[in-house]
């Protein structure tokens, strides 16, 4: 195909993508106003963000090896329309149990656009020129995640209410999808071998899910040494060990062990899970921070997130085009995690009273290792599988990152609540006012607080903030060792994996 054939249905592609991106970050700097409204409290905005990580991580892998199995372009339009009903029962929620649940169904469509777009992206174009790609990829991810945050404070504030932060999206849906249709044309392996497998995807799914309602409610709900921990924990390693001797023995699994197990593969996921739970971790909290801590207007937080973005814009857009001139990966992704480091550490030392112009250059340096890394630790993994693995590996590879950031999202989440807690009480107590009902920071409405009460709110928000972005730091620097470790081969100019092709050549010359 010439760049112009596949730019029609790339566009597409980019537009779900973005849209599936959108979902998280529109959300992210009206949370504070959707939890006051509906009268949910820290922990369930927690979960209003985990129940869609969890459940996009819980089933990635599956729609991997199904992409690897069957009609690529029928399975992204059904996880399209799955995406697109889901928002619409996020929006129509009456209660916050209520949307959280339906975030959960929405994970599940999220976690099949954003698979099964990697997946076609890669049966479209081959590794070496994918380098290239992956800067208009770079620029969607900052298109979306910059326009998310500001897009929702825009809603949040204007008439229409937060409600509309989850039907903006239908309109892009039902273009790309029609595009979609028109134009992509795949070419469709037919095998009649097929065996799903659903008891190890059950597996993962079951254990992954046990780990993370562990993480979120240990040091709250119970203590890290009881019998709920012992369960949950026992139960988890059972689980997860199951699945490893299922998928071991099954003959297509979900997440195929002869490929992560490999040096490569292995460092570049240990990389992704460490920059996912990182990334997300940390971004989640930065629109509370502003509102809350810093008393913004959801419009304003979303507009000072800004050097993020840019950050994530330029230097995956530069990355990428360097990377298909010289095939060269690695490089960029240690620098990458350095900077991202850089940017952790900044961001530790913030408290209610940073200057945002500090602020803004830390957010800056989490942008750059945030574009250098993130596709490019994929683009490391399907450069090593066939085409007919790429959907399994893809959906592996997108598992683990998923992973990291749920993780993030519950255990920073969980700092950040304990640390709330903890400085909201110091407060009360030094100003003399006790401590009953939601003065003890139970409620996110901080303003139906009174006056004094919501000063100390806010510094608690604020000062608190910054312990989240030290434990991210340590999480970064694990990726980063990884990242050293890394060997990857030079990006290779075919779809087929060498060896495949000369095997193909060897056989089409016998006799």
């Amino acid at each position: 195909m010439t760049h112009r054939e596949i730019m029609r249905p790339f566009g597409a592609l980019l537009a779900v993508l973005g849209v599936g991106l959108l979902s998280a970050t529109v959300v992210s700097v009206a949370l504070p106003q959707i939890l006051g409204d509906l009268g949910g409290t820290q922990s369930q905005y927690t979960w209003v963000v985990t129940a869609a990580l969890l459940a996009t991580t819980a089933t990635t892998p599956l729609w991997g090896r199904l992409a690897d199995l069957f009609d690529k372009k029928a399975l992204l339009q059904t996880g399209i329309v799955l995406f697109a009903v889901s928002s619409v029962a996020c929006g129509l929620a009456q209660s916050t149990g209520q949307l959280i649940g339906f975030r959960a169904i929405q994970g599940v469509g999220m976690g099949a656009v954003q698979i099964l777009v990697q997946v076609v992206i890669a049966a479209l174009i081959p590794p070496r020129e994918r380098g290239k790609y992956n800067g208009y990829l770079g620029g969607v991810m900052a298109l979306a995640t910059v326009g998310g945050p500001v897009l929702g404070g825009v809603i949040a504030d204007s008439p229409l209410g937060w409600r509309w932060c989850f039907f903006i999206m239908l309109p892009f849906l039902a273009v790309a999808s029609l595009v979609l249709h028109r134009s992509l044309r795949l070419p469709t392996l037919r095998r009649d071998d097929v065996k799903i497998d659903y008891l190890g995807a059950t597996l993962i799914a079951a254990g992954v899910s046990l780990l993370l309602i562990w993480v979120t409610f240990v040091g709250d709900e119970y203590a890290w040494l009881s019998w709920q921990t012992a369960a949950m924990v026992g139960g988890t390693v059972v689980l997860l060990g199951a699945s490893v001797r299922v998928e071991a023995r099954a003959p297509q699994p979900v997440v195929p062990l002869h490929v992560v197990r490999r040096r490569t593969p292995a460092l570049a996921i240990v990389a992704s899970l460490a920059v996912g739970m990182a990334m997300f971790g940390g971004a989640v909290f930065l629109g509370q921070y502003f509102q809350i801590g810093r008393g913004y207007s959801p419009t304003v937080a979303g507009l000072l997130t800004f050097p993020m973005m840019l950050g994530v814009l330029v230097s995956s857009a530069v990355s990428g085009r360097v990377i298909s001139r010289t095939g060269q990966v690695r490089p960029h992704v240690i620098i990458g995690l350095v900077v991202l480091f850089a940017g952790f550490v900044g961001m530790s030392t913030m408290d209610h009273k940073t200057s945002l112009v500090l602020l803004g250059v830390y957010m800056a340096a989490i942008g750059v290792g945030v574009g250098m890394t993130m596709q490019n630790l994929v683009l490391v993994v399907q450069n090593g599988v066939s085409m007919r693995d790429v959907g399994a590996a893809s959906g592996a590879m997108t598992f683990f990152r998923s992973l990291g950031g749920t993780m993030g999202v519950s255990i920073l989440g969980a700092v950040l609540a304990a640390r709330v807690a903890a400085e909201i009480k110091d407060g009360l107590a030094k100003a003399g006012i006790p401590t009953t009902g939601d003065q003890g920071g139970g409620t996110l409405d901080v303003a139906a607080m009174p006056a004094p009460i919501q000063e100390i709110v806010r510094a608690a928000y604020g000062d608190a903030t910054g312990h989240i972005f030290l434990v991210a730091t340590g999480v970064t620097l694990v990726g980063l060792l990884a990242a050293v470790f890394l060997r990857p081969p030079v990006l290779r100019e075919t779809f087929d994996l060498p060896e495949e092709i000369e095997a193909a050549n060897a056989a089409a010359k016998e006799p």
